[in-house]
This record gives C-alpha cells, structure tokens and sequence, in this order.
C-alpha cells in the first residue's frame, strides 16, 4: 500500500501546460501536467491524454497540437482549460495560429507546434508522442508547477479511488 499517494505523486515535479488541439476545423484546449520531453534527435515530447474527452478526438482526427507553458501566476488559465463539458471554452482568451494550425495561448510563457507521431497506451490514459516543428519564448515568468496546484485537479480522489480498488 502507497501511503497518501497524492502527497508522493506531486513530488515529481513537472509544470502545468495548455494543450491546444484542432482537427482543421474544430479547435479545443485542455489542462495537462503529464507533459515530458522524451527524445533530443528528433525532438520529441510525450503528453497523457483521456481517450473519453472530446480533445482526444480533435487530436486524433488533425494529428497536430500546441504545449503551451504556464506560468505561476496562470492558475486560473488551469483550472478554465480543466473544466470538461464548458462550451466556447476558448472565447475570451488571444490564440495564435502556428506552422501545424493548432492554437497556441498567447499569454502562455512559451510553445512548442508539434505533429503527432504515434500514440500508446497508458491504463486509462493514451500517451501522445509528439514531434516538435516550432515554438517561441512568448512571455517572461516561471513556469507553474504541478505541486503548485493543490487539489485543483482532484487527484486526491482519483489516487484514494485506486488505493481501494487494490485492496
């Protein structure tokens, strides 16, 4: 048994991203902390996504997407593109548009354009390999981290829900 789970997850520490999606026509963004660089030659980054979420689908469809950097004073950018089921999700917020299409947050620190060069599996997550073809610096600020965050994502629950389903 992991004792609390939560408090031991969040010190591994990664920031706090946007992910903006677009299938050529429809355009989403989501909140995502699952976000690491997995390769040098060519530049590669990972990100988790659900498979049930409607950005999945988006992502699936165009093959393309946006990371964009946090910054500390970004939380509430978190937790608007954490909320599932908003419609316009992304009105009242400046996008830019990149090389691959997909909408990069214009008050993000910076972004990476990436082109989707294959999925895998990852229990209730699917793990998007992305190449990355552009980014910038676009703002000054430190990134947000995960640990930053508290609860805003309500892992405690989900972490305190498969501690029992091992019991």
């Amino acid at each position: 048994m992991i004792e609390d789970p939560d408090k031991l997850f969040k010190q591994i520490s990664h920031g706090i991203y946007v992910i903006g999606v677009s299938d050529g026509i429809h355009q989403n963004a989501f909140t995502a902390a699952w976000v690491m660089q997995v390769s040098f030659d060519p530049l590669l980054l990972a990100l988790s996504i659900n498979p049930q979420h409607y950005s999945y689908k988006l992502l699936q469809a165009g093959g393309i997407c946006t990371v964009n950097v946090l910054g500390q004073d970004q939380q509430a950018i978190a937790e608007h593109f954490g909320r599932p089921g908003l419609k316009d999700k992304m009105a009242g917020f400046q996008w830019l548009t990149g090389k691959t299409g997909a909408p990069i947050l214009s008050e993000s620190l910076a972004y990476f354009d990436c082109e989707v060069s294959h999925y895998t599996e990852a229990g209730d997550h699917k793990i998007a390999v992305c190449r990355v073809v552009g980014g910038a610096a676009l703002n000054q600020g430190q990134p947000l981290l995960y640990v930053q965050t508290g609860d805003m994502d309500g892992s405690s629950e989900l972490y305190a829900e498969s501690a029992e389903e091992k019991l």
